[in-house]
């Protein structure tokens, strides 16, 4: 199983909007800029986000896009799940009757550990956890040159 491009597109923009959270919004062109994406891609990536009420935009001169919730509230799970929908590696882990063996299908409890153990694993990071680990990286980087 592989996460898309979105997803992991979403998770750096998500980070960059952590990183700054408590200061003023961020012009999408900027997350862009230090991101290296394309702002046309950027823009369709931050609509599922917006609609959930992660993020939210402000028009003018001091515009952009910020957290709408704190980010020791969010999870990479949140940002995920966002993006790309349900995590669950088969279609009848979410809903037993999308497949009419599953009551006798004897892999039907692995894919739901594993969606379970996905699931969990992206639960256990949160946004401010990760944007202060990208701060590290980014000091540590800035103290090697």
């Amino acid at each position: 199983m592989q996460f898309s491009t979105k997803v992991r597109y979403a998770a750096r923009a998500m980070i960059q909007l952590a990183v700054n959270y408590k200061e003023e919004a961020i012009q999408l062109n900027d997350i862009a800029f230090k991101q290296d994406l394309s702002v046309k891609y950027l823009e369709q990536i931050m609509a599922p986000l917006r609609a959930r009420g992660y993020v939210r935009t402000r028009k003018g001169s001091r515009g952009g896009y910020h957290l709408s919730i704190d980010p020791s509230k969010l999870t990479l799970f949140d940002i995920v799940e966002s993006v790309e929908g349900s995590l669950s590696p088969v279609s009848c882990v979410d809903n037993e009757f999308d497949c009419e063996r599953a009551d006798q299908c004897v892999t039907r409890d692995v894919w739901i550990r594993v969606g379970n153990a996905i699931k969990k694993e992206l639960q256990a990071k949160t946004l401010a956890e990760l944007a202060a680990e990208q701060e590290k990286l980014n000091q540590d980087k800035t103290d090697s040159v």
